[in-house]
This record gives structure tokens, C-alpha cells and sequence, in this order.
């Protein structure tokens, strides 16, 4: 019984759209309806700025980092914190709150690895901007991030990071897909602040 609660409130938990609460509350905008209409940090950094989007992107995180610590918080020892942080990842891309039209997974499945694994997330995290000063493509340097994260799951021998970090990174794929026939086409949108 205990077990399904936690699931329920890891769903919920990634079920809270940063985005869109951040958005109409602080600027009265439906971020929904702006740039590519996706509730996550990238869209929040076009759409409203980069105080909003750093605002999201970390609430996104934590999202996941709260949700993989409530085996921890409710003492069930049993539960491995992958698991109950995938619940959240579904959460955030799948949200109840939001007609279950979310984020790509990205922020949230940091979060989760943050908590799990932090000296990987902040590899992780190096990878990704180290890909984006070279790229400036952000949804590049999200799937590669990713790539490095199961390299990275590979040395550790904890099969269960590496098949869940290996999931992850291909649903992380699978939600970029359109990106990555915009970077191929070379239609794909750039940042413009590196």
C-alpha cells in the first residue's frame, strides 16, 4: 500500500507544470501557446526570459531529485529511488495538471540522477553545456548529455542505473525527434547567448 503511495505522489509531484504555473502566474502568459507550446525550461527560456526559464528549469530538476528521495522520506527501504523517479519523469512529460501535455523529460530525469547519482549529474550537466557552447543547439546537447550518462552508468556496474539511465535517454530521443530533423534540415532554433 505504502509502495503505490509513493508512486501516486512521484507522479504527482512530476506532475506540477513549472511552466505554466510560472508563466501565468509571474507573466500572465500561457508559455503553451508560445514558441514550440512545450511546458519545459527551453521554451520558457525563449518565451519569457532568463529569469523565468532558469526558474522552471530548476523547479523542473527538483521535481525529480524530491520524488527519488520519498523511499528515503517514508523509511521504505525496498523501494530503489530509480524507480519511484521514473514515476515523476512520466509525471513531468505526461502531467495530469496539464492535459497530460508536458516538458521532454530532461530536466526531470536530472533531477532524479541528482539525487541517485550526483557526482554523474554534474558530469552530465558539464557534457551538456559543454555541447551547447560548441553546438548552441539545446536539444543537442540533451541527448548527448544522455549518451554520456550510459557511458558514464557503464563503469559504475549498478545494472539498475544502467538500464534505467539507458531508458531514459532514449525517451529523452524519442520526445526530440522533431529536433532532430530541424538539426538536420538546419531549421533547428539556436541560443543566442553563448
Amino acid at each position: 500500500m505504502i509502495e503505490a503511495l509513493i508512486f501516486i505522489i512521484a507522479y504527482l509531484l512530476g506532475s506540477i507544470p513549472s511552466g505554466l504555473i510560472v508563466g501565468k502566474v509571474g507573466y500572465g502568459i500561457d508559455i503553451r501557446e508560445h514558441g514550440s507550446g512545450n511546458l519545459g525550461g527551453t521554451n520558457t527560456f525563449r518565451t519569457l526570459g532568463v529569469k523565468a526559464g532558469l526558474i522552471v528549469t530548476i523547479a523542473d530538476i527538483l521535481k525529480g531529485t524530491l520524488a527519488a528521495s520519498l523511499p528515503l522520506i517514508f523509511g521504505n527501504n525496498e523501494l530503489n529511488p530509480l524507480i519511484v523517479g521514473i514515476f515523476a519523469v512520466v509525471g513531468h512529460t505526461y502531467p495530469i495538471f496539464a492535459k497530460f501535455k508536458g516538458g521532454k523529460a530532461v530536466a526531470t530525469s536530472g533531477g532524479l540522477l541528482l539525487f541517485v547519482e550526483p557526482i554523474m549529474f554534474l558530469t552530465m550537466l558539464a557534457v551538456f553545456f559543454l555541447v551547447l557552447f560548441l553546438s548552441k543547439y539545446v536539444s543537442l546537447s540533451s541527448m548527448l548529455a544522455g549518451v554520456y550518462g550510459i557511458i558514464y552508468s557503464l563503469f559504475t556496474g549498478n545494472i539498475g542505473l544502467i538500464i534505467v539511465i539507458s531508458l531514459l535517454t532514449g525517451f529523452v530521443i524519442y520526445r526530440h525527434r522533431a529536433n532532430i530533423k530541424r538539426i538536420i534540415d538546419k531549421t533547428e532554433p539556436k541560443v543566442k547567448w553563448l
